[in-house]
């Protein structure tokens, strides 16, 4: 897995940089051979994974001594943190960067192996977080294939603020910068002026993060020099997506993934984008759409070298969340161009996937009706029970200076009429994970002042 580790470029003084402090390879593999060598043997480990040189040392240590590294949230509270240590016989350590051993460099394997590298715990929206395993292959195979894609080489520098105990920010923003050799710059926070004054080629960020640079133009322009921009953990909303191409001369590439089968999805770098769109299967994946008859949405689901070793001791969790033939039920609910096998991602079958009038409807699509009003600068479309229609779609926005009918009328002029709102509640905020991703079943236990 670490390739740049392994001297394949030299040493570089400012290889890694954390929140503003910077390290060389070397100093780097000094501190993860200490953890390495204080980890040794162990089940698991686990580090609470703060935007640190010390969170990219334990990933580092973790792979060095072959023992599967625990992330915590820093945030997390006291029953998450004690139930992801007991479920995953992690022990919990410290990290001291300032630490060396000596002696020649941890032997890196030829080819990544089976046995377990992550475990990284999920949202736990359907009950106690799962942990999900995650192979060195698994990983070095996602990388290698995001590496094609996006024309990621150790000439660029990554940047992004990204937390580091997900997917996006772990994986693919620290072992992802490892595995090509190029410098990574990690701001600490994702702010407008920090991603401005990082100098990168290559930038990672979620829609919120997107959202607040768009909202900076002198920022956002800063970016212009940048070789691409990336975009994941959730949809990036079309007026975001316009705003950055207009400020930044680039088209944002929306990729898609899940903890369970790393990145699967993406657009190209020098290729066709599309906004709403999460470009095609990368080398290795397959995809298939399980859609009912007549209808051009379904549940996606896909098979690959990426798909994770299982739930921690939950065989019958990790049996159900494949089919009968094998492949991954993602739950997410997406569309396929018949053309150019572009994917679009509608929504979350458990959420967003709303069944009204006899019609299948997806709530991202209406999403991003709302959005291209001028008035709306958030949204977040639900389907509730009804009586008469089975669902209804009821939509909650940030707005001013609009009532709920005009943006019903305006959804129903931009998409078919069935897919119209039935109901819009003012809100707030729309509330959001780490990750930006709304959480939608707060909203309905939540009072919004219905403006239909």
């Amino acid at each position: 897995m670490l390739t740049a580790l392994a001297g394949t470029y030299g040493d570089r003084a400012d290889a890694v940089s954390v929140a503003g402090r910077t390290t060389s390879y070397e100093q780097l593999l000094g501190a993860a051979r200490a953890v390495a060598a204080d980890i040794a043997g162990a089940p698991a480990f686990a580090v609470t994974a703060t935007a640190s040189l010390e969170t990219v040392a334990a990933a580092v240590g973790g792979l060095l001594a072959g023992v599967p590294f625990v992330p915590l949230p820093p945030d997390a509270g006291p029953a998450e943190r004690t139930h992801i240590l007991r479920d995953s016989g992690a022990v919990e350590t410290t990290v001291d960067f300032a630490r060396r051993r000596s002696g020649a460099p941890a032997p890196v394997p030829a080819a990544p192996g089976d046995d377990p590298a992550l475990i990284l715990y999920t949202s736990g929206t359907t009950g106690p977080p799962k942990g999900v395993v995650l192979t060195a292959a698994a990983l070095a195979a996602d990388l290698d294939a995001l590496a094609a894609a996006w024309q990621w080489t150790a000439e660029d520098t990554l940047v992004h603020g990204l937390p580091l105990f997900h997917v996006h920010g772990l994986v693919l923003g620290v072992l992802g910068a490892l595995r090509t050799g190029s410098r990574l710059v990690h701001t600490g926070r994702p702010t407008p002026q920090a991603y401005a004054a990082a100098g990168g080629s290559l930038y990672f960020g979620v829609p919120t993060v997107w959202s607040r640079i768009a909202a900076e133009p002198t920022a956002a322009a800063a970016l212009s020099g940048a070789r691409l921009l990336v975009s994941g953990s959730a949809a990036l909303p079309a007026p975001v997506f316009r705003d950055i191409e207009r400020l930044t001369g680039h088209r944002p590439v929306e990729r898609y993934g899940m903890t369970e089968t790393l990145i699967t999805l993406s657009g190209r770098a020098g290729g066709e984008v599309r906004p709403g769109t999460v470009g095609t299967p990368l080398p290795g994946i397959r995809t298939r759409i399980a859609a009912e008859p007549g209808a051009d949405i379904g549940e996606l689901q896909l098979t690959g070298p990426t798909l994770f070793a299982g739930y921690l001791g939950r065989p019958e969790a990790t049996a159900a969340a494949y089919t009968q033939d094998g492949w991954f039920r993602t739950g997410d609910i997406a569309a396929i161009d018949p053309e150019d096998g572009v994917h679009r991602i509608v929504g979350r079958a458990s959420i967003d996937m709303i069944k009204s009038g006899g019609y299948r409807i997806g709530a991202g699509e209406i999403e991003n009706a709302l959005l291209d009003h001028p008035r709306v600068t958030e949204a977040a479309v639900v389907g509730v029970p009804d009586t008469d229609l089975g669902q209804r779609i009821v939509a909650f926005v940030v707005a001013e200076g609009v009532t709920g009918a005009e943006l019903t009328d305006f959804v129903a002029s931009h998409l078919s009429a069935h897919k119209r709102p039935r109901e819009v509640r003012f809100v707030p905020s729309i509330p959001r994970n780490a990750m930006g991703k709304p959480q939608k079943k707060l909203l309905l236990t939540a009072d919004g002042r219905d403006a239909s």
